[in-house]
């Protein structure tokens, strides 16, 4: 129960402050776990490639070796890149008026829906603005 308190803490202090601070990057979350976990990654999961979860599972699986600072940050690092993927896919949902009435006939795919929708940011509805900051797309 005290991981628990102490993961949803480190949560609401790393979420705390403007909108996009609810997501991160993989590359910041790759930045944050070195700086929180690197020790225990060292000492635990030596070897282990960054991909497909294997530094997550391999922590899971330690939890009760951790050291209180990855202990109490790693599952929070882990729920905000979740939050950004999640963020990236509803992007288009968010924002499809906003693409129909500033990018006309852009396919989506191409790749090109976003760039559009920064140049139009200064017009584009707030939602869809919030959107792509947690997207991590817009500042």
């Amino acid at each position: 129960m005290r991981f628990l308190g102490l993961a949803l803490a480190a949560v609401l202090a790393l979420a705390a402050g403007p909108a996009k601070a609810q997501t991160v990057s993989y590359a910041q979350a790759a930045g944050l776990l070195a700086q929180h976990c690197g020790g225990d990654i060292m000492n635990h999961c030596r070897g282990l490639n960054l991909g497909n979860g294997a530094i997550h599972n391999c922590l899971v699986q330690n939890a009760a070796q951790l050291t209180p600072a990855c202990a109490a940050n790693h599952a929070g690092i882990r729920e905000m890149t979740e939050a950004r993927a999640a963020a990236q896919k509803q992007v288009y949902k968010t924002c499809d008026r906003d693409v129909a009435q500033f990018c006309p006939g852009l396919v989506p795919g191409d790749g090109n829906i976003v760039s559009c929708l920064l140049e139009a940011s200064k017009v584009v509805s707030a939602t869809c603005t919030a959107s792509l900051v947690n997207a991590g797309y817009a500042q």
